[in-house]
């Protein structure tokens, strides 16, 4: 494996384990305005990631297509997204600032169902790094090293706050700090782990790019509008998040287009 690869696999992992280590000089809670604020930036950049650095490259994948050229597109997404609705039901998990967890009931803690609830939201970042390194390393031409190098430090940049709003709130709930930090760090592990199991199947994987590109774009919205757009709004009402958003699809937008 190229060493740009694996150095771009461990960048968003990196963001995370930063950001999780928030608990050894924060305090144990953030504002919840602060947290509004960390999910509409969040969100920003997965929705431009989504958009520039996974659906318009599946498209310019499938552009021998024609006009249809947004069938597998369109297809992927629909997959990624049932795929993510699947695990919402089949994995036990507790969204932060929630009493109720979704999906089996469990006798597990509710620190485990947290961490849980996080990993979920990493697995789609996890498969859209991998996707595109895939393509870069299969010689694909519509995928470059600096726009898969793009990808991997918006995911990184968001990964900071998601760091810190799953290590603090676990140290609130009462676990140590290095327990919290370690929480925080084991929920970003799924990321390096299916970016690497995606890039060893890269060759095999290269026929289906256009259907695997989209597929890592509608898990990542499902997460958006699951989780991170109800998180940004629920509250006393405030334009800040918003504008995080903004910020954040900005920010993901102009590093793609740059270095893509």
């Amino acid at each position: 494996m190229p060493a740009q690869a694996l150095i771009g696999l461990l960048v968003p992992f990196l963001g995370t384990a930063l950001g999780a280590a928030c608990v050894f000089f924060m305090r144990e809670t953030l504002d919840p305005l602060v947290e509004r604020m960390l999910a509409g930036f969040a969100a920003g950049v997965m929705v431009a990631a989504s958009i520039w650095s996974l659906l318009q490259p599946a498209m310019d994948e499938a552009a021998q297509l024609g006009r249809l050229a947004w069938l597998p597109a369109v297809v992927g997404f629909w997959i990624g997204t049932f795929f993510l609705l699947l695990l919402d039901h089949v994995i036990p998990h507790l969204h932060v600032g929630e009493d109720e967890a979704e999906g089996p009931r469990t006798k597990l803690a509710r620190t485990t169902l947290m961490v849980l609830a996080v990993t979920l939201h990493n697995i789609p970042e996890g498969m859209a790094v991998g996707v595109v390194f895939a393509g870069w390393i299969s010689g694909d031409a519509a995928i470059t090293l600096a726009g898969a190098t793009a990808l991997a430090l918006g995911i990184a940049i968001q990964n900071f706050p998601e760091g810190a709003i799953i290590s603090l709130p676990l140290r609130a709930e009462g676990a140590s700090k290095a327990r919290a930090f370690v929480g925080g760090v084991a929920s970003g592990l799924v990321e390096p782990v299916g970016s690497l199991l995606t890039i060893i199947f890269a060759r095999q994987l290269v026929p289906w790019m256009p259907y695997l590109l989209s597929f890592a774009a509608g898990a990542m919205m499902y997460v958006v509008v699951e989780e991170l757009v109800p998180q940004m709004t629920e509250g006393e009402h405030s334009h800040l998040p918003v504008l995080l958003f903004s910020l954040g699809f900005t920010v993901m937008m102009a590093l793609d287009v740059a270095l893509g």
